[in-house]
């Protein structure tokens, strides 16, 4: 199965501990497509229910659903709970592709979490 940069995956984020986010939920992929093609582990951000509250924090990002990305509802991206996952183990289903747009502000929020300039 290839996985690509900003495909919208459901994936199994049990078990967690402490204040991780967990269940079953979607993610967006957000490493490059050579690493993705070529380790089991890839990195990916959460997507949680939209929160008027959420969406005013800088490193979430508000999605919307469309066709094309098989969200059903208003979302946020939660860039500070960005993790590993063994897609082999993890991957429940592929979803689909998040927008460049919405990407480039996922982008801008990971630059914030790991302090990274362009």
């Amino acid at each position: 199965m290839k996985l690509e940069r900003g495909m919208i995956i459901n994936v199994n984020l049990e078990p967690t501990k402490g204040s991780e986010t967990g269940k079953i939920r979607p993610c967006v992929v957000v490493t490059n497509d050579v690493y993705n093609e070529r380790v089991p582990v890839i990195q990916v951000v959460p997507i949680t229910g939209w929160n008027e509250k959420k969406v005013r924090i800088k490193t979430n990002v508000e999605i919307h659903p469309t066709a094309a990305n098989g969200l059903t509802k208003k979302s946020i991206a939660d860039c500070l709970q960005t993790r590993p996952i063994d897609h082999r183990f993890r991957l429940e289903k592929i979803l689909g592709k998040l927008s460049e747009e919405s990407l480039n502000q996922i982008d801008q929020a990971l630059r914030i979490v790991f302090d990274l300039s362009l």
